[in-house]
């Protein structure tokens, strides 16, 4: 009787390069769910609005090619900043990814990962792509609604200047804050520590808080 011969791995053989992994479950119910959407062809962004993505996610038609909704990106995010998008922001928008600053902002992942974007990393379809800074890259920009702010409201509150990393915010004569455009990149620090709807904006009929960051394109 013929011996059989072990297999023995070559442990000399350099190890491959770890790439993301999806599992085979979070695959086949993405590109399920993709494949519908795109299938229903002409209403691609019937009722959608403009949002706004993570780094590397600002091209619109790119992200929503390539996203599969494996959700790796909502998963990783140190700061927990990154959402899935809902119905009410169009059809093939759905569970795509988007930035709530309700309670945190973005830095581009510089404390926990040197500045290399976590979910850019994670993403296994590249709808995410590498490159963007908080230098170079713009998620939105943050806009102030005076009339709901309480600094404008002779309170003098402050906390969203206090908050702003990259010198995007400045004061005037009187002590306001207000947005420096060209220097905004999006980040959500202001949005994330605004207190107006806590302290008396939703009495004058506020639904958000008095400074958000929209989408570029809005």
């Amino acid at each position: 009787m013929a011996e059989l011969e072990e297999k023995v791995p070559d442990a000399a053989q350099p190890k491959k390069e770890q790439r993301p992994v999806i599992t085979r479950r979070a695959l086949c119910v993405g590109l399920g769910g993709t494949a519908a959407l795109l299938g229903l062809g002409a209403v691609r962004y019937a009722g959608s609005a403009p949002l706004v993505r993570p780094p590397g996610g600002q091209d619109e038609d790119a992200l929503v090619s390539a996203c599969i909704r494996c959700e790796k990106c909502y998963e990783v995010c140190p700061r927990g900043v990154i959402a899935p998008a809902h119905l009410e922001d169009g059809i093939l928008n759905m569970r795509t990814p988007v930035m709530d600053f309700s309670a945190n902002w973005c830095d581009w992942c510089t404390e926990e990962n040197g500045g290399t974007p976590l979910c850019v990393a994670s993403c296994p379809t590249e709808a995410l792509k590498t490159g963007s800074t908080p230098e170079t890259g713009v998620l939105g920009l943050a806009e102030l609604n005076q009339d709901l702010c309480l600094a404008y409201r002779l309170i003098g509150c402050r906390f969203c200047y206090d908050a702003c990393e990259y010198e995007a915010m400045a004061l005037d004569e009187n002590n306001r804050p207000y947005v420096l455009d060209d220097a905004c990149n999006g980040c959500g620090a202001c949005e994330s520590v605004c207190v107006s709807l806590q302290n008396g904006s939703i009495s004058a009929g506020a639904t958000e808080r008095a400074i958000v960051v929209r989408p570029l394109e809005a």
